[in-house]
């Protein structure tokens, strides 16, 4: 079933059941598909074909996206965090007609002058909604959308220029399909969005699962959950939008799930009602995942791509292998090239905008690099291309060493490097203790030690940078979905990495 029939279906049998909060608003099913409706509509009639969803996390943001989906119009989703190039990038590229948004006067500062612009009618339930239409803004042709394409989710990638990935609603739908079996979904469940509704992560297991099961769907402001931007997180807020809201799923990335774990006593997480908290976006080191257990954390590690449409394995609720992403889901073909490389069939996307529409691989090369297990558990390795060779010839996946020093309280985040070094060097992001104060450099290297202590000897980090400041989508060292952009990484700090093995050499001759 698909999420409009799902909707539909919902609103015909329990109409008064509350579907969308945003914690000062409640619309119940019958209400979510009236409103869908007259959205829908409306945007029809004001010529919108390929429009732009650039707001906060709200009951809006779900109306429109799913107003556009059933009105047939090509719906784009860009990121609060994006900056003013990207986003120019992205109206560009997608040649988008219309911007729907809560942020008209960042969205006129992108534009470079007045935006002529209409509110979102009575119908829609902010306050703030505007409606914008681009097509005077600069000539631009129509792009040709390879297939199906009728959502395209711009992914940052390893570069500053996002790039466009073209979906269907099929291929979504088969995702949030598999997602609903292998999350357990109900009807009962209060699914909180701590996620921008514009990873498509979040859109598909935060929007999708939910009303195909029939379930709340919780979208207050992204401040209300410690949200600021991309990368700064209030674990405080975080946790008390989780109790206030009776939150039983949610979905992090790696990050914002360890700085929860540092921050939060078991005792918090015990007085919560969360039977699921799906982690994606990075691996995370099997440490990690057994402290949270500990906890009583219901963590559940998964893997995907915005080309396979999101999630490709899950740990479900009830088979879950620790250090590992899961099983392929109902609707994935994943197999193992002979390099090591993660190849998936199912779901896939239709091709990237602006590139030619040539014939997709009948399995698509994630460039991640993996192994099953003798039960068919898929364990991360690291990225293909990350992969280096040090000087005595050992292949390192830097993730893995990362993933054990992030799991220390200590550090926040880490870059490592050693590509033809004798030893690897490490960029460290201290974590903030809870009086706002990084870790002291003392801490920082035991946190090292202990992390080489699990490490084989070609995985220790011997030397070891403070970084300016943390690696986010803002200053371009890392993409919105948490992956870092080493290549950035390396240009910023290539002269000191550099200094660490030369000041080494001298101490050596």
């Amino acid at each position: 079933m698909d999420v409009l029939s799902a909707l539909r279906m919902h609103a015909a049998e329990r109409p008064s059941d509350i579907a969308l909060t945003d914690g000062t608003m409640d619309l119940c099913f019958a209400d979510v598909k009236s409103r869908v409706d007259a959205l829908a509509a409306w945007l029809a009639d004001r010529g919108c074909r390929r429009l732009g969803l650039f707001m906060d996390n709200g009951l809006d943001w779900v109306l429109l996206d799913l107003a556009a989906r059933s009105a047939d119009i090509v719906l784009v989703p860009i990121p609060l965090f994006f900056s003013k190039d990207q986003i120019r990038h992205v109206i560009s590229t997608a040649a988008l007609d219309h911007m729907a948004t809560d942020q008209v006067e960042r969205l006129g500062s992108v534009l470079e002058g007045s935006t002529d612009s209409v509110e979102l009618p009575h119908f829609a339930a902010g306050r703030t909604g505007r409606l914008v239409p681009l097509a005077l803004w600069k000539s631009m042709a129509p792009v040709p959308l390879p297939g199906r394409t009728r959502k395209v989710t711009f992914t940052s990638g390893t570069t500053g220029r996002p790039k466009g990935v073209c979906l269907s609603h099929a291929a979504i739908d088969r995702v949030a399909s598999s997602l609903l079996t292998a999350s357990d979904g109900r009807w009962e469940d209060k699914h909180l969005c701590l996620l921008p509704l514009a990873t498509l992560l979040e859109n598909i297991a935060g929007v999708y699962v939910p009303l195909l099961a029939g379930a709340m769907i919780c979208v207050p402001p992204l401040s209300t959950v410690g949200l600021v931007g991309s990368s700064q997180l209030d674990v405080g807020a975080l946790l008390v939008a989780v109790l206030r809201f009776r939150a039983s799923t949610v979905v992090m990335v790696p990050q914002m799930l360890l700085a929860l774990m540092a921050a939060t006593s078991p005792d918090a997480m015990r007085r919560s009602a969360l039977r699921l908290i799906a982690v994606g976006g990075a691996p995370l080191p099997a440490e990690a995942l057994r402290k949270a257990e500990q906890m009583g954390l219901p963590v559940r590690q998964g893997y995907g791509l915005s080309e396979c449409s999101s999630v490709v394995t899950f740990n479900t609720v009830s088979d879950n292998r620790i250090g590992s992403v899961g099983r392929p889901l109902p609707h994935a073909d994943v197999r193992i090239a002979p390099d090591g490389e993660i190849l998936v069939r199912g779901a896939v996307c239709e091709g990237f905008l602006g590139e030619p529409d040539v014939a997709r691989p009948l399995y698509w090369p994630t460039g991640d690099v993996g192994a099953f297990d003798a039960d068919g558990y898929l364990h991360l390795t690291g990225r293909k291309k990350h992969m280096f060779i040090t000087s005595f010839g050992r292949n390192v996946a830097p993730e893995w060493i990362e993933c054990e020093l992030t799991v220390e309280p200590a550090i926040a985040q880490a870059a490592v490097f050693g590509e033809a070094r004798p030893w690897n060097a490490a960029i460290i992001v201290p974590r903030l203790a809870s009086n706002r104060q990084p870790a002291d450099p003392s801490q920082v290297a035991a946190a090292i030690q202990r992390a080489n202590a699990r490490l084989p000897d070609y995985g220790h980090v011997r030397r070891w940078i403070v970084a300016d400041a943390p690696f986010t989508p803002e200053n371009q060292l890392m993409t919105p979905n948490g992956r870092l952009r080493r290549d950035a990484i390396a240009r910023a700090y290539e002269d000191r990495i550099n200094r660490l093995y030369d000041d080494e050499a001298l101490r050596v001759s």
